[in-house]
């Protein structure tokens, strides 16, 4: 049975370096792929790296050599234009090669602009159409709660994406079963492609939303690694799904990235890109 990477790491202090470290190396690897593929989607990339290094290097439980093992935690990227960063965790995390990544959206690539279930260990539903993630997450969860497994179910969801409207009927079942084991956690970036979310379709109250289906909410800075380790790590017991709504930074550690909608598919040029390298290892 694969083990949890936090109960070989019992040091709080120890496992915050070290998903810091891993968000650090994920953020320039995604950064790289967008810049040599000429395209990508880097703003939301950067924005979801610290919960993504905190799940799978902390928190969940997974075997790289054994993909489909039954006991495995189950992670759904439905913001699926995040490949930069999903990738880049995949690889560093040892489910293909890291040189792969090279390969980013490049003819005959299995590395495509969404990620697919059928051509890439670790990617657990195909995700790209808004909307579907969480749906599929909740029916995974589903089969848990009926096999009495004990497998963890997570999601990160952006938030414009929750203007759809089958994530509602989604968290709507959740609640009503009960689904312990399912944390969704919201890329609260606040932008999605050409404006605000709050500009496009207002989503406050967003907590309360959530809470009026039967979960439990959370709101934390979704960069705060220290923060997120608890949230995730499952050493809090709990009778209802969680949802955590993460308040992040679009482009989060590159200063001319940070809080603008053109960097949700922007591709930097050599300037850009030599500057943003040198901020991220800063």
């Amino acid at each position: 049975m694969p083990q949890a990477l936090a109960e070989r790491r019992p040091d709080l202090a120890q496992r915050v370096l070290h998903v810091r470290e891993m968000a650090r190396w994920i953020r320039k690897r995604a950064l790289r792929m967008v810049f040599e593929a000429r395209q990508g989607h880097p703003g939301g990339d950067l924005s979801a790296t610290d919960v993504l290094a905190t799940l799978y290097f902390d928190s969940m439980r997974y075997d790289p050599g054994q993909p489909a093992d039954p006991a495995r935690d189950r992670f759904i990227m439905s913001k699926g234009h995040a490949t930069g960063a999903l990738y880049s965790t995949l690889a560093k995390a040892g489910f293909f090669p890291e040189e792969e990544l090279t390969t980013y959206m490049q003819p005959l690539s299995r590395l495509n602009g969404h990620p697919n279930r059928v051509k890439i260990p670790g990617v657990e539903t195909n995700t790209g159409p808004l909307g579907h993630g969480l749906p599929v997450a909740v029916g995974i969860a589903i089969a848990g709660q009926i096999d009495r497994a004990d497998y963890r179910v997570f999601v990160i969801t952006g938030d414009g994406e929750l203007q759809e409207g089958s994530n509602w009927e989604a968290a709507m079942t959740a609640g009503h079963r009960k689904l312990s084991n399912l944390t969704v956690v919201v890329d609260r970036n606040r932008l999605q492609q050409g404006a605000g979310t709050e500009d496009t379709v207002g989503l406050e109250p967003l907590g309360d939303k959530w809470r009026a289906f039967g979960w439990d909410v959370v709101e934390v800075n979704g960069h705060d690694v220290e923060a997120l380790i608890p949230l995730l790590d499952g050493s809090v017991a709990r009778s209802r799904p969680l949802c955590i709504v993460a308040n992040t930074i679009k482009g989060k550690g590159v200063s001319f990235m940070e809080n603008k909608a053109s960097w949700h598919h922007g591709v930097p040029n050599a300037e850009q890109y030599a500057q943003a390298m040198k901020e991220l290892d800063a």
